[in-house]
């Protein structure tokens, strides 16, 4: 058995399009066009890459994009009088700060400093709290993608064994509840839980994150489920040769086994090309949500958790 390859890429259109029709019947029907303001500090180059993206993905879907650029020696105090100043603009409904952030500045501090209501990344203490509590929240952009793209396979999750590898607090924890909020059985694993292997053997759901080039085996998967690979590490691919400087060229990687895991699961994401799309549409379609709340009106339908 070879497992259906999800397409993210593929999916992640379908988000911006569902987006778009939102953003469209928000400015003809009640005159509103959501907003998102992006905050970048300093000139780390992946992060200028992916505010790039934001902000191009965000016009692209007839929203309003925002983005500040600080220097790197931003005072921390400078960064949340920003902040204060976004929170109180009707015009912007989402806001994220890219990170990670300068040593001199404190990312817990300046994260709930932000408008819980206007937190598009969900990383407020508040949000976790309403997330784990199962109330009314704004979900994390990863996990809220990889939910999406579960449901969109499997149809109900309900009953299902989902083994969620990884505990961090972007990725693994918020899954975890995103899971049982549709009536799974959770485990979160990692890389201490003992026997492992047997542990994702009896699950109908993996999603692994733990941050390991090919850390999940194949062997491990029980035939027929569906595995979500969140990680992305770059390895070195002497197959692909050199660059000009002589460092061997690299490419990247998931946290599972594709090779092996492919042939028994049922369904997998490929890396890349699986959750990363995601992650940008799931943040346009909380900022949409974010607006639709602020305003007393209906979330949009297929963009919420």
């Amino acid at each position: 058995m070879t497992a259906q390859i999800i397409d993210g890429k593929a999916f992640a259109a379908e988000v911006r399009e569902k987006v778009a029709g939102h953003v469209s019947r928000l400015k003809q029907e009640h005159g509103i066009t959501p907003g998102l303001a992006v905050v970048l500090v300093g000139e780390d180059p992946a992060s200028q890459v992916y505010v790039r993206n934001k902000g191009k993905q965000t016009i692209e879907v007839g929203m309003s994009s925002f983005e500040h650029k600080l220097p790197a020696e931003t005072s921390q105090e400078e960064l949340l009088e920003l902040l204060d100043r976004l929170n109180a603009d009707p015009e912007i409904h989402g806001i994220l700060v890219q990170l990670p952030l300068p040593s001199h500045v404190d990312e817990e501090l300046v994260i709930n400093r932000i408008d819980p209501d206007k937190d598009v990344d969900g990383f407020h203490i508040s949000n976790v709290g309403r997330l784990a509590t199962g109330q009314k929240s704004m979900v994390p952009c990863t996990p809220l993608g990889c939910l999406m793209m579960l449901r969109d396979q499997r149809g109900s999750l309900s009953g299902l064994d989902a083994v969620v590898i990884g505990r961090s607090n972007i990725v693994g924890k918020p899954m975890a509840q995103l899971l049982l909020g549709d009536s799974c059985t959770v485990t979160i694993a990692h890389s201490r839980t003992r026997d492992l292997p047997e542990v994702v053997r009896r699950a109908d759901v993996v999603v692994a994150a733990v941050g390991r080039p090919g850390f999940v085996r194949g062997e491990w998967i029980k035939p027929g489920a569906t595995v979500i690979d969140v990680g992305i590490n770059r390895i070195e691919a002497p197959e692909k040769g050199t660059n000009e400087d002589g460092s061997v060229k690299t490419r990247l990687v998931g946290d599972v086994d594709f090779d092996g895991a492919v042939q028994i699961a049922g369904a997998i994401t490929p890396v890349p090309g699986g959750v990363g799309p995601m992650t940008i549409a799931c943040l346009l379609a909380n900022t949409v949500t974010a607006c639709c709340r602020a305003n007393g009106l209906n979330e949009p339908e297929g963009l919420t958790a």
